[in-house]
């Protein structure tokens, strides 16, 4: 377990208090924590430096309430943690793995046809220089493809899909959908038809979570070519 301060302005007045770096990045991201896991001090101040705690009138004023575990919640999930630089360090790492899992998965070389290995990935990102950032997989991938292809004759492998949401449930699936669209028509009676390309290693994934927000309504075909 490691302590930080988590801080949140309000006004021209800063509140702070001591948090559990670990359990207050996980209620910040809206997983199942209790606060109680999350606090490592007994107030909240406006310099925690100097001893100086805040007053039940500018909490109130603040925060809408004077309770303790009600203000740091607020505070955890509004304002600013601490973070260390070996954390970042740690969670920069994990996310390269999952990076090159991901790849491992998906990726093939372009002219072999062959998967590649976790180390031959490794170096290759390294040899091209790519970045990763602490955000999910997809979110960067083509970005990290297209600095891959520098050195090695990388290519995703994909599987392209007809997807047909009906019009009640085109709003929760429009986002899961666009991430992977390759073209897309509004139907006369509300319902989107898209063209996907999805990679295949996370096809049964996304399966899962078009269930999920379309409570299995969606018509799914997948287009051999």
């Amino acid at each position: 377990m490691t302590d930080t301060i988590a801080k949140l302005r309000s006004g021209k007045l800063f509140f702070e208090t001591m948090v559990d770096l670990d359990n207050a990045m996980k209620l910040r991201k809206g997983n199942d924590v209790s606060i109680g896991d999350v606090i490592r001090d007994n107030a909240v101040y406006t310099n925690l430096g100097k001893g100086m705690k805040a007053g039940s009138a500018e909490l109130e004023q603040a925060f809408g309430t004077s309770e303790f575990e009600k203000v740091v919640e607020q505070i955890v999930k509004k304002g600013i943690i601490e973070v260390s630089q070996e954390f970042r360090d740690e969670a920069l790492e994990a996310r390269r793995k999952q990076v090159v899992d991901f790849l491992v998965r998906n990726a093939i070389d372009g002219q072999t046809g062959r998967p590649f290995t976790p180390d031959t990935l490794q170096n290759a990102l390294k040899d091209a220089g790519v970045k990763i950032e602490n955000k999910n997989v997809e979110n960067q991938i083509t970005r990290i493809v297209d600095s891959l292809k520098q050195v090695i004759p990388i290519k995703i492998e994909t599987k392209k899909l007809k997807v047909i949401v009906p019009a009640m449930h085109t709003g929760k699936a429009y986002g899961l959908l666009t991430e992977y669209k390759e073209k897309e028509e509004w139907l006369s009676n509300g319902d989107l038809q898209i063209t996907l390309n999805i990679p295949v290693g996370i096809q049964m994934e996304f399966y899962d979570k078009l269930n999920s927000v379309t409570h299995g309504s969606a018509i799914t075909e997948e287009i051999n070519e």
